[in-house]
């Protein structure tokens, strides 16, 4: 890979997609991992919490609950819409069931902590002095994700020092839901920050502004390959489309922040415990 002209793409259009950097058994193992981990799933009703992008949707469900503003150092599971009948039980297969499950894979499961820093993560990056702050998996056929700035919910000041890694563990394809871009669109800053509340109030989190609207001619579609990786700026505006295919796009994200001369926001919804302080991409 010729890894300054990559890097020259991502300032330019706020992403660039990296072929090759796990290997096909590298991704069948995380997969696997995650089915196991799917199978000993054991969530109370009432913390069957709903992940969702839409802005008002976003305060009724993880606004309001403690099981996801809790959720930065530990696993839990995050549900598609629909997938529970009125008596609380699945109405679809626990596999098929899940949007995302978070948000510290990296910490806790040996299989995704290896991956999340090893040299093949190290060698594609960009940033200089990085910390790991969570990280996401979608098991199962996948809900649609609205256009969005990551910036909105992982805050920085100064901007721009928060970069995912959205590693294929299937093919990505326009037709299962892979992510679309508006290239450039990291250059305008952000129109909407998620902030925890007081103590004390209700919802736990709100919003400050809305979403732009963004005009739908101007996104781009990022197919990756399996194994492959898209960097995403922090304030590129991207999205997905919900996946009606029958291929099922399997993914392992993360986020991580340039350390270095960054103050991390006191009001953003994750926050560094004394369980896990946001540990170093680069460990000894």
């Amino acid at each position: 890979m010729d890894f300054m002209t990559d890097r020259d793409v991502q300032k330019e259009d706020g992403f660039v997609v990296l072929d090759g950097l796990l290997s096909s058994q590298e991704c069948d193992e995380l997969k696997q991992r995650m089915n196991e981990i799917v199978d000993q799933m054991d969530v109370p009703e009432h913390c069957r919490t709903t992940f969702t992008t839409y802005h008002d949707e976003q305060l009724k469900t993880q606004g309001s609950a403690d099981y996801f503003i809790t959720s930065g150092d530990k696993i839990r599971f995050f549900f598609e819409k629909g997938v529970f009948n009125d008596q609380g039980e699945f109405k679809v297969p626990k596999h098929l069931s899940l949007n995302k499950v978070g948000h510290a894979l990296h910490a806790y499961e040996p299989l995704y902590k290896k991956v999340t820093h090893s040299a093949k993560v190290q060698v594609s990056l960009i940033l200089l002095d990085n910390v790991l702050l969570q990280d996401r998996k979608q098991p199962g056929i996948g809900g649609e994700v609205t256009a969005h700035q990551d910036a909105t919910f992982l805050h920085t000041e100064p901007l721009g020092r928060v970069m995912g890694l959205w590693i294929a563990l299937e093919d990505a394809t326009v037709n299962n839901g892979c992510l679309w871009f508006i290239p450039g669109s990291h250059k305008s800053g952000i129109s909407r920050r998620m902030v925890r509340t007081p103590k004390g109030t209700f919802p736990l989190t709100d919003f400050i502004g809305r979403e732009q609207a963004y005009d739908e001619e101007k996104f781009v579609a990022a197919p990756v390959k399996k194994g492959g990786v898209v960097l995403i700026h922090g304030e590129v505006v991207h999205r997905s489309a919900e996946n009606t295919s029958e291929e099922s796009r399997h993914v392992y994200t993360f986020h991580m922040m340039e350390a270095l001369d960054t103050c991390w926001s006191p009001d953003n919804w994750l926050q560094p415990t004394e369980e896990l302080p946001f540990p170093p991409l680069f460990t000894k």
